[in-house]
């Protein structure tokens, strides 16, 4: 499978490449968010939660199967689980609820946070069947910060993260960039323009951290 970061929280998710692949797309933003919009044709539209940084479905093309609400989606061969959470540390209060999904394509696990606001207890973290790619929050502010993100990644166990939602180049939104992250977690990691990867080629041994450009 395919991954591509397009800025934010938004990530392409696709099977194959070409007119018969399945492709997903992760909480689409608006202009408001500074970068350009993440114009794309998907299959399947994930929204963690209903801000308007994270649920533009206009600038997605096509008429994509569209979760927004917890629960268990088998849409052409992709199973979906969304989990409910909240976006910040007092159950909601603050931003509202929160949408973790838990994504099975091509036979490998995502789990993608959403706008994660706190440090879920390991019963609700239980509700995640596995995890081999974690797409993470880690600009603080409005989401989880670095020290919160390393805390959960040791829960999960996944073999590979991806940060998101930090701080980029063009972002109007005062969040912190990755180094903190990145230096509390103790891992290098590797770039990449966009992740290529199958079962078999989830690493084994150690975790790895890779850095999506977008």
């Amino acid at each position: 499978m395919y991954i591509s970061w397009l800025g934010h929280s938004c990530f392409k998710l696709q099977d194959k490449i070409g007119p018969e692949g399945i492709t997903l797309v992760t909480d689409p933003f608006g202009k408001e968010v500074g970068l350009k919009e993440p114009k794309a044709d998907a299959d399947i539209v994930t929204i963690s939660h209903d801000h308007a940084d994270h649920n533009n479905i206009g600038a997605i093309r096509g008429k994509p199967f569209v979760i927004r609400e917890a629960g268990e989606y088998d849409i052409k061969g992709v199973s979906v689980i969304g989990i409910d959470s909240y976006h910040d540390e007092k159950k909601g209060a603050e931003r509202g609820k929160n949408i973790i999904y838990w994504i099975e394509m091509d036979d490998v696990s995502i789990v993608h946070l959403g706008d994660l606001g706190y440090a879920p207890e390991a019963k609700e973290l239980e509700k995640i069947p596995n995890c081999d790619i974690l797409l993470i929050p880690v600009g603080g502010k409005a989401t989880i910060g670095a020290e919160k993100a390393v805390e959960i990644i040791n829960q999960i166990e996944p073999r590979i993260v991806i940060p998101m939602h930090y701080k980029t180049p063009g972002l109007k939104y005062d969040f912190d960039g990755p180094e903190k992250f990145i230096k509390a977690l103790g891992v290098k990691p590797r770039e990449e323009e966009r992740l290529k990867i199958s079962r078999k080629d989830l690493p084994t041994d150690e975790m790895e951290v890779v850095m999506l450009k977008f």
